[in-house]
């Protein structure tokens, strides 16, 4: 998976060949980056998650890949940023992510 700021995208890598065998991201548009005050960027960490179902379900259903023959999951995140949890690790704000500049 790459978690990135516009889009969350999914491959599935075949381990033997290294081939890749499918590809799906998610949404087909832009993720919003919501800016409340100049200079500003944040993203609801919830909206991420609903786009990694989302672009998994793309990637498995474009591969044909039994979910079950998956050995190992890899994540790359769009560089830094910061998610704030709670003792249960709920989220508690939107996170700062790397383009913000306060």
């Amino acid at each position: 998976y790459d978690i990135g700021s516009s889009s969350i995208k999914a491959a599935i890598i075949d381990g033997a060949t290294n081939q890749q065998i499918s590809v799906a991201h998610f949404p087909e548009t832009e993720l919003d980056i919501s800016s409340p005050k100049a200079g500003w960027a944040e993203q609801g960490p919830d909206l991420w998650w609903e786009c990694v179902v989302q672009a998994t379900r793309a990637v498995l259903g474009k591969s044909g890949v039994d979910a079950s023959k998956i050995d190992g999951i890899g994540i790359s995140y769009q560089m830094h940023g910061l998610v704030m949890v709670d003792k249960d690790y709920k989220v508690l704000r939107p996170s700062i992510i790397w383009c913000d500049s306060r």
